[in-house]
């Protein structure tokens, strides 16, 4: 039983070293939804710290719901505030279901997992820190069966 338990630890370290090293990212986080409830109070929110504003990034929706999900769609606002600039708010569709009902995402289980473009090729607009939100912009709210929501910056200049 020991042998199991240290040959399961050993694949637990191997998978996170291997799935983690992803040296263009510069932010990935996650908020899991209380009682996979999505409510218009619980924005994802994550701060960058923008150094160089000619250095361009794409920035990413990250979706997990289960089967239960009773839409084939989602609406989420996206907020950037920061820097010397106005907040600015837009509002994106995704599609996360065929007409058929096959859902999009990449399943596992129950769950199904999307990473959705907000913004690509990005530039911000001058150096400093900036705030990052998404909320949840469905008629229903809280919106059910949404496990966690996530935002992804990635550099899309080469590191050296």
């Amino acid at each position: 039983m020991n042998n199991f338990r240290a040959l399961i630890f050993f694949c637990g370290v191997v998978i996170a070293l291997f799935s983690g090293c992803d040296a263009n990212t510069i932010v990935d986080s996650n908020m899991s939804m209380p009682a996979r409830n999505w409510n218009y109070a619980n924005k994802v929110k994550t701060v960058i710290e923008i150094k160089d504003a000619g250095k361009p990034v794409s920035i990413y929706f990250k979706l997990r719901h289960t089967s239960d999900y009773k839409y084939a769609n989602i609406f989420v606002l996206f907020e950037i505030k920061g820097g010397d600039q106005k907040k600015q708010t837009r509002r994106y569709e995704y599609k996360l279901a065929e007409p058929d009902g096959q859902w999009n995402g990449s399943g596992s289980g129950n769950l199904y997992t999307y990473v959705m473009p907000l913004l690509t090729n990005y530039r911000f607009p001058a150096a400093g820190k900036y705030e990052l939100a998404i909320e949840q912009n469905m008629r229903d709210n809280p919106l059910k069966e949404i496990s966690d929501a996530g935002i992804k910056v990635v550099s899309l200049e080469q590191r050296k």
